[in-house]
């Protein structure tokens, strides 16, 4: 969804320590996604294994999941399942425009311009299912828990918090707070940098921690009125939001007007924005979004054999590489094992 309400969001920075012995409820989809954005080649091509297999999200996952094994977290993996149906012409926008992208995306190559490559090149990201498989399939060989959300998996990873079956979710994305995630951890990169946003260039960045309740406490708002002001500036179920309003005069008309929420959508005028479509619908997903507690959280032995025959033999990753990272594990799980689930909240 890439809520966009980083200007009003109260946040300070961790480092990775400070989630050691806790448990997190990763959107999975979201950083699968981000590495195939981020981890390409020269000519922003995305890696691939010797059969020509996308590998850029499994180099990725097996990167920053063993870090986070290795700084004692446990992370549980969430993935969607069944989109909202309001979801469908979000999907349908989204395939336009990496369409769009890849038109350009040839013209930059029959031109040879490899700097217009790499920026375009991650425009066209598809997460196939292929992919999602293949990456559970190195989930389950680390032997972490998954979880398959009945709908979007940010806010399957938000109830988990919520429940205290995890202390806090970990998301690129804003959207966990308006599914009510009491705790979100932002920018949780191994190196600590990452590609500035529409540029080749590299910053600099540190983990963020958003405490839900700060929020609402410094917006001075209710997490209704949160839900109203994401569907004002936009969602993934009404995409784009209302033309004018940002997030800051999103709040101030929550600020004037309170719970008073059919003025509100009546004074931006809704209607002409989105004639078939009402606001209350959009809220009502967001708000009754389907989650279960149907799921079993274990933490098992890594199957040291079956990362190899996964990672060195079908995808050709560096088996040096791959056995130096199942040797820091090994010590690693061995701590873990000597410790009750009750100490990693």
């Amino acid at each position: 969804m890439g809520l966009s309400i980083k200007e009003l969001v109260p946040r300070k920075e961790i480092t990775i320590k400070d989630l050691s012995n806790k448990v997190v409820a990763i959107d999975t989809m979201n950083m699968l996604y981000q590495f195939l954005t981020t981890i390409r080649g020269m000519d922003g091509s995305l890696l691939t294994d010797k059969k020509g297999r996308v590998t850029s999200h499994l180099i990725g996952l097996f990167a920053r999941t063993t870090v986070m094994m290795e700084n004692g977290i446990k992370p549980i993996f969430v993935f969607d399942g069944t989109p909202p149906a309001l979801k469908q012409k979000t999907w349908e926008k989204r395939k336009q425009a990496k369409l769009e992208a890849n038109a350009q995306l040839q013209v930059a190559e029959e031109a040879g311009d490899y700097e217009q490559m790499k920026k375009l090149s991650a425009r066209t990201a598809v997460l196939t299912k292929e992919m999602v498989a293949d990456a559970q399939k190195v989930i389950t060989a680390l032997g972490l828990p998954i979880i398959n959300a009945p709908s979007e998996g940010e806010a399957q990873a938000a109830y988990m918090v919520r429940t205290k079956h995890a202390y806090a979710c970990i998301s690129q994305d804003y959207d966990t707070l308006i599914f009510g995630a009491p705790r979100l951890v932002r920018n949780l990169s191994v190196e600590g940098k990452r590609r500035k946003k529409g540029t080749l260039a590299i910053e600099t960045i540190s983990p963020e921690e958003v405490i839900l309740e700060d929020v609402l406490t410094s917006l001075k708002l209710t997490q209704d009125q949160l839900i109203v002001l994401a569907v004002l500036i936009g969602t993934d179920y009404n995409p784009g939001g209302i033309k004018g309003i940002g997030p800051k005069k999103a709040l101030k008309l929550l600020q004037e007007h309170g719970n008073q929420f059919d003025k509100i959508f009546e004074l931006v005028k809704w209607k002409e924005a989105y004639s078939e479509l009402a606001w209350k619908d959009v809220f009502d997903t967001i708000k009754h979004i389907p989650i279960t507690d149907h799921f079993t959280l274990e933490w098992k032995r890594i199957d040291s054999e079956q990362l190899r025959t996964l990672l060195v033999d079908e995808f050709n990753f560096s088996a040096e590489r791959v056995e130096m990272k199942l040797s820091k594990l090994g010590k690693e799980q061995t701590k873990m094992s000597q410790k009750g689930l009750s100490q990693f909240f």
